[in-house]
């Protein structure tokens, strides 16, 4: 995601930077891409559940990766801020595209639930993304197809690492 030099940058710039890294789809593109043939519609279904499970993957990893930081609330704060007037804008494009009110946050705020829910009900606490891989699968409808919960798998661990390297590069002035 960034350089191995520490870099000393401003809450709000690594907020930024996590922001467009969230919502950055390339490496969505390639998941989908390497998907079999044959998904049909369903594929739609799992493009839009890949971004908002990479959204609250980097913002659940702010937190986990910023525990023992002093400027973890005010990081987090400013993340979900911007996600928050991203999604207002998103809600007002789709929702005149489609006719009919979305409030993206909201949804955003709801998968990030299910997600922690997952988590914090599942036995096996050392594997997350084995947790959320199937949490994934299931919010798309297909909890048994292993290509969708490797999709799900593949973009938590690849944002939740990204966001772990890229914290662990910057010092904040």
């Amino acid at each position: 995601m960034y350089s191995k030099e520490t870099e000393i940058i401003s809450v709000s710039e690594a907020s930024e930077n996590l922001v467009n890294y969230a919502v950055n789809r390339d490496d969505l593109k390639l998941v989908l891409s390497n998907m079999p043939e044959g998904r049909g519609t369903r594929l739609v279904k799992v493009e839009y559940e890949l971004q908002i499970l990479k959204i609250v993957s980097t913002g659940w990893a702010i937190s986990v990766y910023m525990e023992n930081r002093s400027e973890k609330e005010s990081l987090a704060e400013a993340f979900w801020n911007a996600i928050n007037e991203f999604s207002k804008d998103l809600s007002e494009v789709t929702g005149l595209m489609i006719g009919k009110d979305i409030d993206y946050f909201q949804i955003l705020k709801e998968r990030l639930d299910i997600y922690v829910n997952s988590m914090n009900q599942s036995q096996e606490k050392t594997d997350t993304a084995a947790i959320i891989g199937p949490s994934f699968a299931a919010i798309c409808g297909d909890e048994d197809d292993a290509v969708i919960i490797l999709a799900g798998a593949k973009i938590f661990t690849t944002a939740v690492n990204a966001v772990k390297e890229y914290l662990a590069t910057v010092r904040f002035q």
